[in-house]
């Protein structure tokens, strides 16, 4: 059995949560805050309207700063008010596309924001342990279908995956030379493509399948057979905060670790996640095929090795693929029903605490 996050662990530490108005930020915010811990939160507005943050209400948090992570005095002014124990990093221009619409910008949050986070976490007096999350997408992808693992050589064909590449170098060189000698333990975290509920971001499969139904037209997928490792939001912010946890209570000195399913599990295809989140949820099939138009190359294949983190944390994904679909769509229809989100949300990681 994987490994789980101890609240007795989170209980009274102060957090501070870069990225919690997105969608898996505003999933940590209320995890973090039902294990009690004193979370602020550092994040633009939210993007997307509705968006799972305005849903989920406020919760238990020591504060919430809304502005830009490329803001180096602000954010130095956030950091020395709270003095967080940990950082957790989740701030970013996800989006592989946007990022070919706006590559010099996604640069600059992704990479120059994580130098302004590391810069100004030099000088914080309580900190200990620092997770920057990065991508699966870190890597120099050659389209061959392996699990990268990661000791492989890091790349990125898109804008998005270069600078998440470059966001780990930067890593690396602030460790080495400014925060080990602090005290500080600083790592990276490739998190596979994540499913849950809540998310509604543009560009992304289950957002576009909601829209789509709540809209009733034709779901648009462009790239129906391409291959990702599909994880619920749940096991990868799992694998985050054990991750965090056994650095900040020196369990484990690896610099970087994957999070995603077990490469065991079939490779399951957009258009295969695609048509069972429409079956869970009630709603016709069916998808229009957009792949010849004229569109940015995305990769088709993409699949991680997360050996290490079961060697280094005993981390496994708790769910199986066709679970995170299903607790994904059972979501989404709960809330399409006019079902609460905060109680849709607390509810499921109740479920996945309890096993």
């Amino acid at each position: 059995m994987s490994r789980l996050a101890n609240p007795a662990f989170w209980a009274g530490k102060r957090v501070l949560l870069t990225g919690h108005t997105g969608f898996k930020g505003s999933w940590a915010r209320l995890w973090l805050a039902q294990m009690g811990a004193r979370v602020a939160g550092y994040a633009l507005p939210p993007a997307a309207e509705p968006s799972l943050h305005a849903l989920l209400g406020p919760s238990e948090t020591a504060g919430e700063h809304l502005s830009d992570i490329r803001d180096g005095d602000t954010l130095a002014t956030a950091i020395r008010q709270f003095d967080p124990e940990i950082i957790l990093h989740m701030a970013a221009q996800p989006l592989v596309r946007e990022s070919y619409r706006t590559p010099a910008e996604t640069f600059d949050v992704n990479v120059m924001g994580t130098v302004r986070l590391l810069e100004a976490a030099r000088t914080a007096p309580a900190l200990r342990t620092i997770v920057v999350v990065t991508t699966d997408k870190v890597y120099r992808n050659d389209e061959s279908g392996r699990h990268f693992p990661e000791e492989a050589a890091l790349g990125g064909h898109d804008p998005y995956s270069g600078s998440k590449a470059a966001c780990e170098l930067v890593v690396s060189t602030w460790r080495d030379s400014f925060l080990r000698e602090r005290g500080i333990r600083v790592a990276t975290a490739r998190g596979g493509n994540v499913l849950g509920g809540g998310d509604f971001s543009v560009d992304r499969l289950v957002p576009d399948i909601v829209r789509a139904a709540l809209s009733g037209e034709m779901l648009d997928i462009r790239s129906p057979m391409a291959t990702r490792p599909w994880q619920h939001v749940l096991d990868c912010l799992n694998g985050y905060f054990v991750y965090a946890e056994a650095l900040h209570e020196g369990q484990t000195a690896v610099a970087a670790l994957n999070f995603g399913p077990s490469p065991a599990e079939r490779q399951i295809p957009v258009r295969d996640v695609a048509g069972a989140i429409q079956i869970a949820m009630g709603l016709q099939t069916g998808w229009r095929d957009s792949s010849s138009e004229d569109r940015p190359r995305e990769m088709q294949t993409l699949g991680l090795d997360p050996a290490l983190a079961l060697k280094a944390l005993s981390w496994t994904a708790r769910l199986s693929q066709d679970q995170a679909i299903a607790w994904t769509a059972h979501w989404y229809d709960g809330w399409r029903r006019g079902g609460s989100a905060r109680d849709l949300t607390l509810g499921q990681i109740d479920a996945f605490m309890r096993g």
